[in-house]
């Protein structure tokens, strides 16, 4: 997919309502105040060698980083947001709201943007070593990533 396909989608999901419950379609997820989609999903990597898996992600960090130069051409310099609080609440066992439970993980970071009253956020992970890399885009209302998280339920 090209950037102008990624700028395509991510105009779709941003104007898309919110349904009013879970829901999962092939290539979106969404629930109550989000969406969720791969703009692009590597093959897996259980057979791979390291110099194989270092290329993969060395294609999607820069695709990545052409995504972001895109969309701060929009909606100016984004908002970087470390998900490492989150996936260390979903580890304990604490609660963590959507779409960020689903989000955390798999992309340790995103860079977003707050834009008529939802935000956007598109970034680069990958569940575990042997899975695939996928660059993600998320749209959620505008409170979706605001302060960190509690340190309690």
């Amino acid at each position: 997919m090209t950037i102008d396909k990624h700028l395509t989608v991510i105009d779709r999901l941003r104007l898309r309502e919110f349904p009013a419950v879970p829901d999962r379609s092939a290539m979106v997820e969404s629930g109550p105040g989000y969406h969720i989609a791969g703009l692009r999903v590597s093959e897996e990597f259980w057979d791979a060698d390291a110099a194989e898996v270092a290329e993969a992600e060395e294609d999607f960090t820069a695709e990545l980083t052409a995504l972001v130069q895109a969309l701060s051409l929009r909606w100016g310099a984004p908002e970087t947001v470390d998900l490492g609080a989150h996936l260390e609440r979903t580890a304990r066992g604490l609660p963590v709201r959507p779409p960020l439970d689903t989000l955390c993980g798999y992309v340790p970071r995103m860079h977003g943007w707050r834009v008529q009253g939802r935000w956007i956020g598109v970034g680069v992970g990958q569940g575990a070593r042997e899975l695939p890399f996928q660059l993600l885009v998320a749209v959620g209302e505008g409170t979706v990533v605001q302060g960190s998280p509690p340190d309690s339920p």
